[in-house]
Formats: C-alpha cells, sequence, structure tokens
C-alpha cells in the first residue's frame, strides 16, 4: 500500500503550517474534516504524523513505509493466535466457570473429545445466566452453548484486518482459531485484546 495523492498533500500541508488543526487542513484543501477523518487516521496510526490534543498535527519525520502495513494488516492469524480453553460437552457449569475465572479467559471452546472438533461456544454471560436461573450448577455445558454453526471462527492463513472485520461486525471479543479454511479443529484463539497488542507493538517498533 502507498498513501494516496491527498495524503501525501496532507503531508505536505502539514509540514508547512505545523503545528496545524484538522479543521485548517481541510479548509486547505476544500474539504469538510470528515472527509478526511480517515486520510488523517492512516496517517496518524503509521506514525507518519503525531496528533497533539489542543495543538494539532504535526509531522513526526517518518516516511511512510509499505512495509509497516504489512506488518500491521497482513499479519497472518497464525502468527498471533493464543492458546483456547477447550471444555467438553459433559463438563458441567461448575467445572467450566472455574476454568474461565482461572484462566481468565472471556469465553471456553466445546469440542469432541475424540476429534477435537469444534460443536459450541460458552462464554460469560452464557455461564452467569446459567447460574443465574438454575439451581443445578452440574448442568452440563453442552445445554446452554451456542452451537455451530451459529459461531464465527478464524483460521491460521486469515489476516489480522480480515479477523478484525469479524471481531467488529459480529461484535464478539474472540474468535476460535481452526486448522485450517473449512475444517472444525480448533488450534487456538485470536482476540480484539491480541490484535491490540500486535498494533500497539508494531507501532512503538515503527516510532524508534
Amino acid at each position: 500500500m502507498e498513501l494516496s495523492e491527498r495524503q501525501k498533500t496532507i503531508v505536505e500541508i502539514v509540514k508547512a503550517n505545523e503545528p496545524i488543526s484538522g479543521d485548517k487542513i481541510a479548509e486547505s484543501l476544500g474539504l469538510t474534516k470528515p472527509t478526511l477523518r480517515s486520510d488523517l487516521a492512516v496517517l496518524t496510526m503509521t506514525g507518519v504524523l503525531d496528533a497533539r490534543p489542543k495543538v494539532g498535527y504535526i509531522y513526526s519525520g517518518l516516511s511512510f513505509e509499505p512495509l509497516l502495513h504489512e506488518q500491521l494488516f497482513e499479519t497472518q492469524i497464525g502468527e498471533l493466535m493464543t492458546s483456547s480453553i477447550i471444555v467438553f460437552p459433559d463438563t458441567s457449569v461448575r467445572d467450566a466457570t472455574t476454568s474461565l475465572f482461572m484462566y481468565d479467559s472471556g469465553s471456553l471452546y466445546v469440542t469432541e473429545a475424540e476429534s477435537g472438533d469444534l460443536i459450541g461456544l460458552v462464554s460469560r454471560k452464557d455461564l452467569l445466566r446459567s447460574l443465574l436461573n438454575n439451581q443445578d450448577n452440574e448442568l452440563s455445558v453442552a445445554i446452554i452453548m451456542t452451537r455451530m454453526p451459529n459461531i464465527f471462527v478464524a483460521y491460521p492463513e486469515m489476516t489480522v484486518l480480515e479477523a478484525g472485520k469479524l471481531l467488529t461486525k459480529h461484535e464478539v471479543d474472540s474468535l476460535p482459531v481452526v486448522e485450517s479454511k473449512g475444517s472444525k479443529k480448533v488450534i487456538g484463539k485470536i482476540s480484539k485484546t491480541r490484535i491490540m497488542e500486535h498494533f500497539i507493538k508494531m507501532g512503538s517498533e515503527g516510532n524508534k
């Protein structure tokens, strides 16, 4: 990815007039500030510009490197995924709740014991709802879990950008990572937190 002509023009405007507000940049281009929001976001996220509250935009001195974009958005999930917490259909709500808090996880993946295939997902809300509505915490998670195919998954070759779009679109905090596209065997998970850690790391390294 390369900067668009408008983004290059924005950089030149900031270089010549720093510090400069977003409104002044928009005025210089004959556009509205909302129109430039995505351009300014790209330039600040990649470190080309620095946005300072109550001051404005300044040029950081860094040039835009296409490699940085690839590292940010094209990194494959297989490089970032973390371990998933697995339970089985006959695991009790009591034991599932213990596992969830022991590993500080937002969700548990329910798999077939023999195949390792994903068949369901249990979230904190599912467990809390079950504990509030039922006195019997020996109930199996198979009764309260969200079942396939109502679970969105990632796979190792999926990019950070693709996974991020899924997380945002479906308003979930994490996705189970399966062995390959079309597979059901769980090998890990990718979360909003892990993706944010990736962005922060890449941004910090890019500003060194």
